[in-house]
């Protein structure tokens, strides 16, 4: 049984506190641009790791460490953001973040050196760890509360647009100039994109402080941690899978290196359609759906190692994996925005801790299993974490339901 709570909101028109008449898609497409612009930079280098590795004189898994560093700073802004800026309108948050990437985005394209592109790249980290944080408060306010999963959908396309789009076109630019150049127009952009913030966002006052009293408050409420272990448990199970599914796919025959960039891309094309869908429909079935997705991808993940190998069956089961994985944080921001409609802030850090934290268990563990056990081994550890994700959302249902009563 799903619930639809009231969430408290800013006024933004001349429609009673807490109520929006209509959505302010200027402003949603302004925060999907944001998502997009901060994830095709977060994982530029990944494609451009080669070049960026020769300019600086250091090996390529020394120049890898420049994505490393901005999940690493995502454990420790997210649930601290509030604090810091305790007082600060959220639409000015967001506009320093902007800027923030954008500074960061320049340095790195004027950087002679290794450690200075990884101090720049502290603060990108920051401000992706700021912008999920804060991503829901301000869809709420853009939104409502009644459509609090479709303005989240529109944070979340960002991101798997980012995945299809940004960073292979980044990586196109890296071939017809310097890479350099394109962070430079990456940090161009960034600037473009916070006049856009300052003019569509309405302002949005700050929540109550994320401290960590009120991070451990919520954890404890009926039902929420479970599900927020649930989502560790789920985006766990995921990169343990899609971290090394080349090597999952390489087992297939007939499988070469132009046909896993087409099944990749087709993982990302299945994600844009997963964010529509479920976008459309996530505020009536937030709850199914937490149980629902982690089920289908436990499944999509056993398939990708127990089924025949054949190109069209593989391709089938990527652009499953891809439609509901894809779409997981519009679940996960949704169950929180109905869950606790009081605590947007608190609960939006503690999602990006979560997806952070099991980024990096996976990154960690993921290459010592695959080293000992196997890739088989692997996608069954990863297919059990998920399902033990799908079944911590379900209890947290009925303890929710029970707690209710």
């Amino acid at each position: 049984m799903t619930t639809t709570a009231p969430v408290p909101i800013a006024p933004v028109s001349n429609a009673p506190a807490g109520r929006i008449d209509r959505m302010r898609y200027g402003g949603l497409v302004a925060l999907m641009m944001m998502g997009f612009l901060l994830v095709t930079a977060e994982f530029l280098p990944n494609g451009v790791l080669t070049e960026m590795a020769d300019a600086l004189g250091v090996t390529p898994g020394q120049a890898g460490q420049t994505v490393t560093v901005t999940a690493l700073v995502g454990l420790v802004v997210a649930p601290t953001i509030g604090l810091i800026f305790p007082r600060l309108d959220r639409r000015s948050l967001l506009v320093w973040m902007a800027l923030a990437a954008a500074v960061s985005n320049l340095v790195v394209a004027i950087a002679p050196s290794l450690m200075i592109v990884l101090a720049a790249r502290f603060l990108l980290g920051a401000a992706i760890s700021a912008f999920w944080s804060m991503s829901i408060t301000v869809a709420a306010a853009l939104a409502g509360p009644e459509r609090l999963g479709r303005g989240v959908m529109f944070t979340s396309a960002g991101v798997s647009l980012a995945t299809v789009a940004g960073v292979p076109l980044g990586v196109m630019l890296s071939e017809l100039v310097d890479w350099r150049m394109v962070f430079a127009l990456a940090s161009v952009l960034m600037v473009l994109l916070a006049v856009a913030l300052r003019a569509a966002l309405p302002s949005v006052p700050a929540a109550q402080a994320a401290s960590i009293r009120l991070l451990v408050d919520t954890v404890r409420r009926p039902g929420i941690g479970l599900g927020l272990f649930g989502h560790v448990f789920v985006v766990l199970g995921h990169f343990l899978a899609y971290t090394y599914v080349r090597l999952a796919l390489e087992r297939i025959p007939d499988v070469d290196a132009s046909t896993i960039v087409v099944l990749l891309a087709l993982f990302g094309l299945g994600g844009l359609a997963g964010n529509i869908a479920i976008g459309l429909v996530i505020d009536r079935s937030f709850a199914f759906l937490a149980v629902i997705a982690p089920l289908v991808i436990s499944a999509a993940v056993l398939a990708m190692i127990l089924l025949p190998g054949t190109v069209a069956g593989v391709a089938a089961v990527v652009l499953v994996w891809g439609f509901f994985f894809s779409s997981w944080l519009i679940v996960a921001n949704t169950w929180v925005g109905h869950r606790m409609p009081d605590r947007l802030e608190a609960g939006g850090s503690l999602v990006v801790v979560g997806f952070q934290a099991a980024i990096m268990i996976a990154a960690g563990v993921g290459g010592l299993l695959v080293d000992t056990l196997g890739i088989e081994l692997v996608y069954v550890v990863g297919a059990a974490s998920l399902l033990l994700g799908a079944v911590l959302f379900g209890v947290s249902n009925r303890a929710r339901a029970h707690g209710r009563a």
